[in-house]
């Protein structure tokens, strides 16, 4: 009878850690609206609306996302680098992927 405590305490410890698991996989997408000093973007899968307000497809990782500035915006042709640090932080890099990164934060919702 003790081996079968034990054993179903180690089931409901194990249980816990793989939904912990999968609900910190879930919540690190890049996906969502962000914010940087004024400047705000937001990501659906491979889509972006850039800061300069434009629509664009780049390329999507659940994790990174890159696109070139389009025609007409500062910085045209430029190459930007996005990359999740944790649920609520991002760094985009403009140029490289070893350029001096911007951090970016989760914009606040919208207070009506």
């Amino acid at each position: 009878m003790v081996g079968f405590r034990y054993l179903s305490v180690g089931v409901y410890v194990a249980a816990g850690a793989v939904l912990l698991a999968a609900t910190a996989a879930r919540a690190d997408a890049i996906d969502g609206s962000w914010c940087y000093r004024g400047r705000h973007l937001a990501i659906e899968g491979p889509k972006i609306l850039t800061p300069s307000g434009k629509q664009l497809t780049g390329n999507y990782d659940r994790h990174a996302f890159i696109y070139k500035v389009p025609a007409g915006a500062k910085g045209a042709g430029t190459s930007i680098f996005m990359g999740v640090l944790d649920d609520e932080t991002m760094e985009l890099r403009v140029g490289s992927e070893l350029a001096k990164p911007e951090v970016w934060h989760r914009c606040a919702a919208p207070v009506s």
